[in-house]
């Protein structure tokens, strides 16, 4: 349940809340987009404005990832630590230590995260490597899959494809990698008996007009996003 505040009476709010495929997104007026699968992974995007204009713990988005790891202090250094205990909020909060390798803490589950996330060097997504490096996605893929071993293991393994999945139709690469044994999204219970209105859609579609969306304007330009369009809420008689 997504509750919208007003600030003040009388005043409009300076952004959007709805919903693209699996993802609740959040634009603002400002430029700045959140998305946020509902399960464990955000991502945030901002307008070319802003480029090579903010700072912190996301980079300065100047197009060079060398440079992202800049302290408080603007000096570009190599150690994750020294850089995020730069950007605390308030003096008085404790330094971040350094968290124990989660494959090391669990090994029991190493060889299982390694042989799960070994779908992003696989053929399946052999068109996108050339565009996207897969070599961090994957190496984040094992680590969350051998963390997560407290529940929703598969959760952790799943989110962090559809990541590396995202940042391939990003660059205009549509991957359909969900399986019925891999990470599978069940449109098929939505629909009623003897219908089909329910479709999954690996990479989505654009901003559109909808019941909830009559101009088909959105605030920020979206690329399709994974999911499955509600045959509720998308309209066909413009």
């Amino acid at each position: 349940i997504v509750k919208m505040v007003e600030r003040g009476p009388g005043k409009d709010v300076p952004y959007k809340i709805h919903s693209r495929g699996i993802y609740m997104v959040l634009e603002t007026q400002a430029g700045m987009v959140l998305m946020w699968d509902r399960k464990t992974s955000i991502f945030i995007k901002l307008d070319q404005h802003y480029k090579g204009k903010v700072c912190g713990l996301c980079g300065n988005y100047d197009g060079n990832s060398m440079n992202d790891f800049t302290t408080r202090s603007l000096s570009v250094v190599g150690d994750v630590q020294e850089f995020g205990n730069s950007w605390k909020s308030s003096p008085s909060c404790p330094d971040a230590v350094p968290t124990r390798d989660p494959c090391t803490a669990n090994p029991y589950r190493k060889a299982w995260a390694q042989k799960q996330c070994s779908i992003i060097n696989s053929a399946v997504f052999a068109a996108c490597r050339s565009q996207v490096d897969s070599t961090k996605y994957y190496e984040a893929c094992v680590l969350d899959a051998c963390a997560c071993d407290s529940g929703g293991d598969c959760e952790c393994f799943c989110t962090a494809v559809a990541a590396y999945a995202q940042a391939c139709n990003d660059v205009g690469v549509c991957v359909s990698w969900r399986k019925p044994d891999i990470c599978p999204m069940f449109c098929d219970f939505y629909n009623p008996h003897g219908e089909c209105d329910w479709h999954y859609q690996p990479c989505g579609a654009p901003c559109l007009k909808t019941c909830r969306n009559p101009s088909g304007k959105c605030l920020v330009n979206l690329p399709g996003l994974e999911g499955m369009p509600s045959p509720e809420i998308y309209s066909h008689s413009f």
